[in-house]
């Protein structure tokens, strides 16, 4: 039971993860809340579900097009609700990002209405058991994709150009303006990278519940954002660990104690980091932001 479980919060945490990791690369660059992270989420879901049962192209396809046109997305929101604001104060950047959220979620709502939407599986979904513990083809799959994106961001911040420009301009915007470094285009850039994660983790949130909704964005969105602070937000292997922490302290919750209280857990979490160590479990331990 507890092994089973255990494995259950690593795939739901796994996504929280994924999640995270697209609030913390924003705040680490553009010291933003992007509450508008939540609906990109949401609507990467919608752009996979789209590409599946409409276009009819496989699982992989229908991801990658849903992570771009989340990129696309997330650029957009970015040039018109916060670049205008970037030298506004922290007050204006945080309500244009709440204005940003709603304006996706009811735009949402008009396009596809207030009723859920079956995702339906690209794939046959086969059980396998290992030491006694049930895992399905597609929890294996969402575990994979999550740690390749993981893998795959975490080269790309450490050893490409684009990534030591991204931890300069984290460091000091001016400097790294002074630099050479066109700090928009990384900014942007950030945006888009941290998106299409977003997406991705909508995709296959959307194919694990066979659901995906307008509203889907804002209590994923809201947990991605307590994973970031658990981890200490800014930084991105916290935001992996909160991620997983958070996804199974949410399972075992569930499991040993009340499910009504599945969503309570995150916040209550969330109070607990603020009250005790607010810099997160890996807040002082790295200096670099991204």
């Amino acid at each position: 039971m507890f092994s089973q479980q255990l494995v259950n919060g690593i795939v739901l945490g796994s996504t929280y993860a994924l999640i995270a990791l697209g609030y913390t690369m924003v705040y680490g660059i553009a010291e933003l809340i992007n509450f508008a992270h939540g609906e990109i989420y949401m609507f990467g879901a919608f752009v996979g579900m789209i590409m599946v049962t409409i276009v009819g192209l496989p699982f992989l396809p229908a991801l990658v097009i849903a992570m771009l046109a989340a990129a696309l997305l997330g650029v957009t929101v970015e040039f018109i609700a916060y670049r205008p604001l970037r030298k506004s104060s922290r007050l204006a950047a945080l309500i244009s990002a709440i204005g940003a959220s709603i304006f996706l979620q009811n735009a949402a709502l008009l396009r596809w209405g207030p009723q859920s939407q079956g995702f339906p599986r690209p794939f046959e979904v086969n059980q396998i058991m290992v030491a006694g513990v049930r895992i399905s083809s597609l929890q294996i799959y969402i575990l994979v994709i999550s740690l390749v994106l993981m893998v795959a961001l975490h080269f790309l911040i450490t050893k490409t150009k684009i990534g030591k420009a991204m931890r300069a301009t984290a460091q000091d915007k001016e400097t790294a303006a002074l630099m050479g470094i066109n700090v928009n285009r990384v900014i942007s850039f950030t945006f888009a990278i941290g998106s299409a994660l977003g997406a991705a983790a909508g995709v296959m949130v959307g194919i694990y519940f066979n659901s995906v909704s307008p509203m889907m964005g804002l209590l994923p969105g809201l947990k991605g954002f307590v994973a970031a602070v658990l981890g200490g937000i800014g930084n991105i292997p916290g935001a992996m660990l909160g991620g997983i922490i958070l996804g199974i302290a949410e399972t075992m919750g569930v499991a040993y104690g009340d499910s009504r209280y599945r969503d309570a857990i995150a916040f209550a979490i969330l109070i607990i980091v603020l009250l005790f160590k607010p810099s997160g479990l890996l807040g002082k331990q790295v200096q670099d932001k991204v």
